[in-house]
Parts: C-alpha cells; sequence; structure tokens
C-alpha cells in the first residue's frame, strides 16, 4: 500500500507540474500582449512639419491604432525635448525610444550612415526602396548603426528633390566658388569640393538665415515644402535637377534595448507603420508637388533654372571624388559603397529596358 500511495503521489506531482507548465506557457503571452508600453519618438523637423513631421504624426497613431492601444508613442519636433539633431544620440543613449529623421545627418559618427539617405547621382525612390528592403542595403545598415544600439527602418522618402534656391544665376562650376549653401550630407561635400561652403542649418532656422544673407543659397525638399517655408521671398532663383538628392529617404531608428522588450506582434506592428509611412509620404510629395510648383511660378513668380549640362557633368565628377575619397578613408563606407555600386549596375541596365525608355516614348 506505501508503494502504490508513493507512486499515486509521484504521477500527481508530474500531473501538477505539467498543468503548471500548461498554465504558465498560456499565462506569459496572455501577460505580454496585455502589457503596455509609452514611448517617445524625437525628430528633427519642427513639430507637425508637413509630411516630415506628419509622417512621424501618423506613424506614431497608426502603431496605437494597429496595437489597439498597446504601444502609445509621444512625438516630439525639434527642439522640444532634445535639439533637432539630437536624435541620435537621445535614441542610442536611451534617453528616448525612438527618432525620425535623415540618416546623413550623423554622418559626423558613422560616415557610412549617408549612403541611407541620398546619394549624388545615385538611387531615386524607387532604387532606394529596391536596395535597402530587398537588395541587401538593409543588412549593411544595421552593421552601421549597430555600434550605436540603435535599429533603423524605412519611414519616407521625398522623390526626386529640387536643386535648390539661389540668389545668383548657375551658370558654370566656377560659379559655386565662396558660395555659403544650406546643403547636408554627400552633396554638401560635393559643394565643398567645387569650392563652395557647405552649412548644416535645421529646417526651422533654414528662412531666416536665407532672409538675412547668412548663407547665399539652400536645398530642402521641392515646391510643396519649398512654397510653405517662403523660400521664393528670399531667393531669385529656383534651379533643377536635384542631382544631389534623387530620392532621400527618411528613417525612423529605435534604441535595441527598446527594441527587445517588445513582444514579437508589436515588434511586426511598429515595422508595418514604418513601412506605411515610407510609401505615404512619397505619394504625398508625388501628389502636391505640381500643383505648388506651377503657384511659385504664376503666383510668385519665381524665376524657375535648369543647371547646366556643363555643370551636372562637373558635379558628377566631383561626385566621385567625394564618393571615392570616403571609400578610402572609411572601411565600412568602403563596404556600404562597394555593394552600391554593384546594386546600382544591376538597376541602371535594368532601367535602361524600362523606365528609361517608357519615360522617353511616353510623350510621342
Amino acid at each position: 500500500m506505501k508503494k502504490e500511495r508513493r507512486q499515486f503521489i509521484k504521477k500527481a506531482g508530474i500531473g501538477a507540474a505539467a498543468v503548471g507548465a500548461g498554465l504558465a506557457t498560456q499565462v506569459a503571452p496572455a501577460f505580454a500582449k496585455s502589457k503596455k508600453f509609452k514611448w517617445k519618438m524625437v525628430t528633427t523637423w519642427p513639430p507637425h512639419f508637413p509630411m516630415l513631421g506628419e509622417g512621424a504624426d501618423k506613424l506614431a497613431q497608426w502603431v496605437e491604432e494597429m496595437s489597439d492601444g498597446r504601444l502609445k508613442i509621444s512625438v516630439y519636433g525639434g527642439g522640444e525635448l532634445v535639439p533637432p539633431l539630437g536624435g541620435f544620440d537621445a535614441v542610442s543613449q536611451g534617453t528616448v525610444q525612438m527618432g525620425h529623421g535623415a540618416a546623413y545627418y550623423w554622418a559626423g559618427k558613422a560616415p557610412a550612415a549617408q549612403f541611407f539617405a541620398a546619394v549624388p547621382f545615385g538611387f531615386n525612390a524607387q532604387s532606394m526602396n529596391a536596395w535597402i528592403l530587398s537588395g541587401g542595403g538593409m543588412k549593411l545598415w544595421e552593421e552601421v548603426y549597430a555600434p550605436f544600439n540603435v535599429k533603423p527602418f524605412l519611414a519616407g522618402n521625398t522623390g526626386v528633390q529640387a536643386g535648390g534656391w539661389f540668389n545668383k544665376e548657375i551658370n558654370s562650376i566656377a560659379d559655386y566658388k565662396g558660395l555659403k549653401m544650406r546643403i547636408p550630407g554627400l552633396g554638401g561635400k560635393v559643394v565643398a569640393k567645387a569650392g563652395g561652403n557647405a552649412v548644416l542649418v535645421a529646417g526651422g532656422e533654414i528662412y531666416t538665415n536665407l532672409d538675412r544673407g547668412v548663407i547665399d543659397a539652400t536645398e530642402w525638399v521641392g515646391p510643396y515644402h519649398d512654397k510653405k517655408m517662403g523660400f521664393y521671398k528670399a531667393a531669385k532663383y529656383y534651379y533643377w535637377p536635384g542631382w544631389h538628392e534623387p530620392g532621400t529617404a527618411l528613417e525612423m531608428i529605435v534604441g535595441k534595448k527598446a527594441w527587445m522588450s517588445l513582444p514579437k506582434d508589436l515588434q511586426a506592428i511598429v515595422e508595418t507603420a514604418a513601412y506605411r509611412s515610407n510609401m505615404w509620404m512619397l505619394s504625398e510629395f508625388e501628389a502636391k508637388n505640381n500643383a505648388a510648383l506651377e503657384e511659385l511660378v504664376n503666383k510668385h513668380h519665381v524665376q524657375v533654372k535648369q543647371f547646366p549640362k556643363s555643370v551636372l557633368k562637373d558635379l558628377k565628377k566631383l561626385s566621385k571624388q567625394v564618393l571615392d575619397e570616403l571609400a578610402a578613408k572609411d572601411p565600412m563606407s568602403k563596404k556600404v559603397y562597394a555593394h552600391f555600386l554593384n546594386f546600382q549596375k544591376n538597376m541602371n541596365a535594368w532601367n535602361k529596358l524600362t523606365e528609361e525608355q517608357y519615360q522617353t516614348f511616353k510623350y510621342l
């Protein structure tokens, strides 16, 4: 009897343990899905700035809606919580969980980051999406940000930008000599190599600097934004095309520790919201730019000019020099640049048969 009782107790113990383990596996996911998170996102844009700041606002809204309120993100414009260009550090250090901006703003910390925003004479929006999302670019981007404990996501694109606003005509590459121009990233380094002075100024400060003569020229985005920024009041000439930023990608960044704290379903929701923002922003710019350009020309009498071909050829040569020099002195930039060039070759070959042919013949 004692032996049978011991066996019964042993079996009962095993059964209870099994039931307990089963309950634990059921309770753990349930607990994870009931847990709520409150995050902060800082941006480089003025609060609620059209399209760029709106993209961050909408991203936060979509995350909250898709998560049924389990993840709420408070969005702060540049200067509200940290300086406009202080977002990367804030996320890296864990001061906030998220940031929204453009990768070329962090060139001083990681030179290779610039490739994931815009490359002069590089990818347009379509090719940038293809490279990062399907061509191996994302793996490299994550590698570049890994030392800073930051995880990147595509979260917007401006499409092909305008060439910029100038207070003098650009007839030759010599006209860049001594020019003080607000232009970030690799494009700024090209202007500097042409003899100009590239100045990095946050978006909210550009008009004042241009109006007061602190800078002679500026690039920003395109007609829809540029009209709202009022640049036509402070500069005479509006140049095309945006050789320096043919398809500028915007980013959402998340601190690694914050990211790992999220359950898998919330991670998927955040990623999905970022990619929705990526498509939303590009679509908004494409839909609204031409009407804004017509208003600039017809109502405000803006002089729209095209860069001479000789200037563009010289800028392209200088761009190659800048990129080659960057690759020569920074191993990570060399690695990313080689990958970028290989994918660009692949895209160019395909585009010659498709996009280029279509654009050539569609107006016949």
